[in-house]
């Protein structure tokens, strides 16, 4: 009896939460939405305002990444590969030319998060606490800046947007109000943007077009660790959709503009 409750109470589990896999199709959508918009589409702002939310989903699953991988060596090698097989239809849709220095693709910028995570967490392991909190400033510190002068996609912001999922990783509620909180600063007060003009409860209002990036907290928070449907051949799909969509559209938007 108690079995079959258990396993009743699984199921429906299912049912509320969202699994790895899930999670990673869900921000493949958003992100080509976001591109569409960036390439052949872009007279539809609510494309642009729904992929907002795509890049803090695509930084939450790099730092759980990290923390499920058997060789974090072999995890950053795979990122560097499609890093660099990423950056010429990158630079081809973003800077319409084959070599476009001034802006580098997302992957750079997991790259630089996770690899100051390990360096984090390999003093968090060994060394006291004071050492840890004294690298950690300084790892965050550095990120910021090296993000920004490599001009990986969202700059520094989008490092720190790494660290937060880091720092606020688990479902605590000074987590989840970290996560929030820290999400605001960085997407509001430091990206900022583009403003809609709004009217809400008589009141009017602007509504930052980047702060639609904390909807990504929803299905952030719907996943509980489960990893549902997993596979070589899913794993590599998720990671070339970043290119070849890119390149995809590139082609069809010189094809358009023919």
């Amino acid at each position: 009896m108690i079995a079959n409750e258990t396993n009743v109470s699984s199921a429906k589990s299912r049912y509320r939460d969202i699994s790895t896999a899930a999670l990673h199709i869900i921000a493949m959508l958003f992100m080509l939405m976001d591109h569409l918009w960036a390439t052949l589409l872009p007279a539809q702002d609510w494309l642009t305002c729904v992929g907002r939310v795509a890049f803090p989903i695509f930084a939450f699953m790099a730092v759980e990444g990290y923390f499920h991988t058997h060789s974090f060596k072999k995890y950053a090698q795979r990122l560097l590969v499609f890093a660099l097989l990423s950056e010429i239809p990158f630079d081809l849709m973003y800077g319409g030319t084959w070599f476009y220095p001034v802006h580098q693709n997302v992957i750079w910028t997991f790259l630089l998060g996770l690899s100051g995570i390990h360096l984090m967490e390999t003093v968090h392991k060994k060394q006291k606490l004071w050492a840890y909190v004294t690298v950690s400033v300084v790892v965050v510190i550095l990120g910021s800046v090296l993000g920004t002068l490599g001009m990986v996609d969202y700059y520094g912001a989008g490092v720190l947007t790494v660290f937060i999922f880091y720092f606020f990783r688990g479902r605590k509620w000074w987590c989840l109000a970290g996560q929030i909180l820290a999400l605001y600063w960085i997407n509001v007060k430091m990206l900022g943007g583009l403003m809609y003009p709004i009217r809400l409860f008589g009141m009017d209002m602007e509504l930052c077009q980047q702060g639609l990036a904390l909807l990504a907290l929803i299905p952030i928070w719907l996943y509980r660790g489960r990893q549902g449907y997993h596979s070589k051949a899913f794993q590599y799909i998720c990671y070339a959709f970043y290119p070849v969509h890119m390149l995809i559209l590139v082609l069809l938007l010189n094809y358009a503009n023919k």
